[in-house]
């Protein structure tokens, strides 16, 4: 009894930070590439089915569709001699000389690309299939400013309001800056000393009901120059700057940002010492026209084990708007530092562009929604993020976060006020790898996920996994999906739908199946045992597939009068004899209990050689067989 006890204990437990299902998925929109590309950068525009990827001297042009995926491939000239000099020197590695693309952006209709250019960056204006060199008189910075000079340099590039706005993380004798590259207003940059070795992680426009109140938020990591033996050598920070935002004074921040602020942001348990300051990536989802939305971080800590923070936009706004400026004291005339004004052509007040160049923190620290990381596997490392909003039935928003692995699986994730769901783990690829690129399209319902030999689109809404019974979909707890009782199938969420006279069901705070009606408390016996023929000194392995991993599983014999604990291991629940429960001739029932359910799985019936067989050879599974489908189970 002991030891049936521990083992509910454990699945019990076990289940709490487990993907609820785990499926592979085998979809035609696959793209396979025909050399690996361990450096990309994606670009998606909203409502369309074309992904553009930059690669090593090439840009692809993936176009979607329910057959399959159409590719056109456009070459980027690589100079040949600067190839070769920079392997013969190999300050990089030879896998790095070559002409990567890192910015893929649509600028005023026209979207303009760079590349590393073996070194010395270089930027086109992609019109159809044609790449065209920038004009001379085109109103843009320089290239170097624009794209870093290697792949693995990590950057930011973002289109906002007819500008281009880029984010180059610091390497070497470069100390890293954000910019505005291009555009009709003028080009900034930050100040050497307001960012101590950044490394970016991500960059979002910040909507407002008045225009001239629209901000860029950048994400990044930067020196921690406080920092003893002990501590770790990194600090999260974000910075804001103002879209209307048109520079300084001749003498004071004349080419430089008036507007930029910073603040450490913080990931971990309240103020324990277990903190993640390295932030690798950001995703930013907003309300339109609404300065509100949530921040999610990846975070590594110095043993890179990832987890997932997130944050109030309104709280980082609020911090912004409200906090003291770090080390100073004296009071403030005129408008606060930081602050977006309706009147750009006014001069600038010089005492508070000298409070901006010499104060550029602020002294709150921004923390996490629910004060910690998100609960998620902690064995699993996270590459990439992005989320999404669905409207579920009730009217209201709920937020789905999307987790790339450096396995190649995606986590699937319901994150509420109370807690982070896992809803599913899918595989995607035929080989291994690490996701290295995701993006998410909102209006089409669609999820980009890349890896470095292939790229693949998934649905969203993927409502028929979850199963044909209005429990288990809605068990499923996924905000895009809802049981259609007159249909008796789980559905997607469609465009427009009705709160007040659809009749669509979900239950997304918590799981709760008991929308679907009163249940009795035991299930009666619905499948038809299968005959297992074995020896009596031979092995068995009873298989039980798993439906879902937060369910409770044991085997039960003869009308309940025995249970026996269930492995879990894989994709299935095995049951094997011990020394203390010998498993002797009779009937083996797998029974499986979520949220108060409890229904059959599978059951067997154990006949030894010599035995009378009361079903039919075709219901009969010999030893052979079932060890092997057992072991197929178990890997």
């Amino acid at each position: 009894m002991n030891r049936i006890l521990l083992a509910t204990l454990f699945s019990v437990v076990w289940a709490e930070r487990t993907p609820r299902l785990k499926f592979v998925i085998q979809e035609t929109n696959r793209f396979h590439f025909e050399k690996p590309e361990n450096y990309m950068t994606v670009y998606h525009k909203q409502g369309t089915d074309v992904l553009f990827v930059g690669g090593q001297a090439v840009i692809y042009m993936l176009t979607f569709t329910d057959k399959g995926v159409r590719d056109t491939k456009i070459p980027v000239v690589t100079n040949q001699n600067a190839k070769e000099a920079c392997i013969a020197k190999s300050t990089w590695g030879k896998l790095e000389c070559d002409n990567f693309i890192t910015v893929i952006e649509e600028v005023n209709d026209t979207f303009v690309v760079c590349g590393t250019n073996v070194g010395i960056p270089k930027c086109w204006f992609l019109n159809n299939t044609v790449l065209s060199e920038v004009p001379k008189d085109a109103r843009m910075a320089p290239a170097s400013d624009i794209s870093p000079p290697f792949p693995s340099h990590r950057s930011i590039s973002l289109s906002a309001e007819g500008s281009l706005y880029s984010a180059l993380s610091a390497v070497d004798q470069q100390k890293g800056s954000i910019r505005r590259v291009s555009g009709a207003g003028r080009l900034l940059k930050t100040e050497n000393k307001w960012l101590l070795n950044p490394q970016f992680a991500g960059a979002a426009v910040i909507p407002a009901s008045h225009k001239y109140k629209e901000e860029i938020y950048f994400i990044f990591s930067e020196i921690n120059k406080t920092a003893s033996v002990d501590d770790e050598p990194y600090r999260a920070r974000i910075a804001r700057v103002c879209l209307t935002d048109e520079g300084g004074v001749k003498n004071i921040l004349p080419d430089s940002w008036t507007t930029f602020l910073k603040a450490r942001v913080m990931c971990g348990s309240g103020n324990t010492p277990q903190q993640y300051n390295n932030i690798k990536q950001a995703y930013i989802l907003t309300a339109q026209e609404k300065r509100t939305g949530i921040m999610y971080g990846l975070f590594s800590n110095a043993w890179e084990k990832t987890v997932v923070c997130a944050y109030s936009i309104e709280d980082i706004d609020q911090a912004f708007s409200t906090s003291k400026l770090k080390g100073y004291n004296s009071p403030l005339t005129g408008h606060r530092p930081g602050t977006c004004t309706m009147n750009t052509t006014a001069p600038p007040n010089t005492k508070i562009l000298e409070v901006i160049r010499d104060h550029p923190e602020i002294e709150d620290v921004i923390r996490p929604i629910g004060g910690a990381p998100l609960d998620l596997p902690t064995e699993d490392h996270f590459t990439h993020i992005v989320m999404d909003t669905a409207l579920a039935v009730n009217g209201e928003h709920y937020s789905v976060v999307y987790l790339g692995t450096e396995q190649g699986k995606v986590l699937k994730v319901l994150h509420t006020l109370d807690e982070a769901f896992i809803i599913s783990q899918f595989s995607l690829f035929h080989n291994e790898g690490p996701v290295l690129s995701m993006a998410i399209d909102s209006q089409k319902g669609h999820l980009y996920v890349g890896t470095s030999t292939e790229i693949q689109r998934v649905p969203l809404a993927d409502c028929s996994r979850y199963g044909d019974s209005c429990r288990e979909c809605i068990l499923s707890r996924d905000p895009y999906c809802g049981w259609d009782p007159a249909k008796k199938k789980c559905l997607a969420i469609p465009a427009g739908y009705n709160i007040t006279t659809g009749a669509l069901s979900q239950s997304l705070d918590q799981s709760n199946a008991s929308i679907c009606g009163d249940v009795k408390a035991m299930k009666s016996r619905t499948t038809v045992p299968k005959d297992v023929i074995v020896d009596s000194k031979g092995p068995v392995l009873l298989p039980c597939p798993i439906r879902s991993y937060h369910a409770t599983y044991r085997w039960e014999k003869d009308n309940f009068s025995k249970r026996y604990p269930c492995t879990v291991s894989g994709t299935s629940c095995v049951l094997a004899p011990s020394p203390d429960l010998p498993l002797k001739e009779g009937v083996f029932r797998c029974m499986a209990e979520e949220d108060g359910f409890k229904q059959e799985v599978v059951s067997y019936r154990l006949v030894y050689n010599g035995s009378p067989l009361p079903a039919s050879f075709a219901s009969t599974l010999s030893l052979s067989v079932l060890l092997a489908a057992a072991t197929l189970w178990l890997l």
